[in-house]
């Protein structure tokens, strides 16, 4: 039998297709579309030809009787079975929906369930989104807040007359703004959960690192030149489009090998130097969101190397084939801004990396060029490059001395180099 796609797993940052471990006949589901399991966990039950499964006693995944409580003493409730767990309760007894996020947030600050019902929630037909419990645990924080006693379990008696107000509930509800109000000649566009990733790293990026860009405008007139003259043989001879694009990843390599205190990354009030030389590339993809996949080791890769790799990694973004492995461990990522025809801009660091280069769109241009027979002006191709990098770590001095040398490799590259 052929090992087929078993799942298609999905993370903050991919969706990838895990095929079966064995070949056999599937006996047994332990765990449902959309369900979050344990890394390690077994999810399904394969029987192979000499009849030997995984764990043949592995039950599926049953929900546990949950002992009948008061609404305003039941806290949130974990339910593990056998192989996996998971949190099976996301409604309160009054019908209020939690999301397992919420959930695990609560469990964390211990906050009961009669607190997380006091919360306004500003979702979608009012769910309590993380921004609304983050600001409720600010204000309990902060003193304007305090839990509620622990209350004994008392049987709810509808005689009883009921509090005109609840002082925490009036609290809560001006402390949360009032949805906005929006005119008909709008449209609402809900976040997919890339560009939710994508807008919780960049806050995350702006508020740990401060950033600090250095630009260089650097003449590249000789690589164009070489890669217009090289790039049909390039494509005859190993199949592959050469661009601009792994030239620069190459200069880059080789600047950081000369500014090793460029490749870091920053853990409390320590500083952890990268041996390896692992270069992010950031990929637009069809439905407009940004992916970094990551070449490996990539001061020892030729540029024939490079360029397969480029060219790889851009496909299987484009196709939706990234593997969790393409996307880890980078130590220092490009973004090339001109292929959207922008001349600079001032990217943000990709955490916990501690510096991040834009390429600018090349274009051409009057410049001066210096002769042995004196200053004349001609026509070159020049380019923008902009280094952000976290100040925290990375003076202006380096910072300035890195994207410089980026751009003197740039420009001293030889025309007759030979890439075969």
């Amino acid at each position: 039998m052929a090992l087929v796609e078993m799942v298609e797993v999905a993370t903050d940052k991919v969706d990838t297709e895990i095929p079966a471990t064995h070949s056999g006949i599937l006996k047994q589901i332990l765990a449902e579309k959309g369900q979050v399991v344990k890394v390690g966990a077994v999810i399904a039950i394969i029987e192979t030809e000499a009849d030997t499964s995984v764990q043949p006693n592995a039950k599926p995944i049953q929900e546990k009787p949950v002992e009948k409580k008061t609404p305003e003493t039941q806290p949130p409730v974990e339910v593990k079975s056998n192989p996996v767990s998971t949190t099976t309760v996301s409604k309160s007894a009054k019908g209020k929906f939690f999301s397992p996020l919420v959930l695990n947030i609560a469990r964390q600050e211990n906050i009961s369930m009669t607190e997380l019902e006091l919360i306004q929630g500003t979702g979608k037909d009012g769910r309590i989104t993380k921004s609304d419990i983050l600001q409720f645990i600010e204000l309990r924080k902060s003193g304007k807040l305090s839990p509620p006693e622990v209350q004994q379990e008392v049987v709810k008696d509808e005689t009883k007359e009921m509090p005109a107000k609840d002082p925490v509930k009036e609290e809560l509800k001006e402390s949360v703004k009032p949805a906005t109000s929006l005119s008909g000649n709008v449209e609402i566009i809900e976040m997919d959960r890339m560009r939710k990733m994508i807008s919780e790293r960049m806050l995350e990026s702006k508020r740990i690192s401060p950033h600090v860009t250095s630009f260089v405008e650097a003449d590249v007139t000789n690589i164009v030149y070489w890669r217009n003259r090289m790039k049909n043989d390039f494509m005859e001879r190993e199949g592959a489009a050469l661009t601009l694009t792994p030239i620069f990843i190459e200069a880059v390599a080789r600047a950081l090998k000369d500014y090793p205190m460029v490749n870091i990354s920053v853990e409390g009030d320590k500083i952890i130097r990268k041996k390896d030389i692992n270069i992010g590339m950031a990929v637009a993809l069809p439905s407009g969101n940004l992916i970094v996949p990551v070449i490996k080791n990539a001061d020892q890769l030729n540029l024939i190397g490079l360029t397969k790799q480029v060219n790889e990694l851009a496909r299987k973004a484009r196709n939706n084939k990234l593997t969790p492995d393409d996307l880890a461990n980078g130590t220092y990522s490009v973004s090339n801004v001109g292929s959207f025809g922008n001349l600079m801009g001032t990217p943000i660091i990709m955490q916990p990396q501690c510096a991040i280069l834009a390429l600018g769109a090349v274009i051409k241009k009057p410049a001066v060029i210096e002769t042995d027979q004196g200053d004349t002006i001609g026509i070159r191709h020049m380019m923008f490059l902009s280094h952000s990098y976290d100040h925290r770590v990375i003076d202006g001095s380096l910072g300035g001395m890195f994207v410089r040398r980026v751009a003197d490799y740039l420009e001293s590259f030889d025309l007759n180099r030979k890439v075969f």
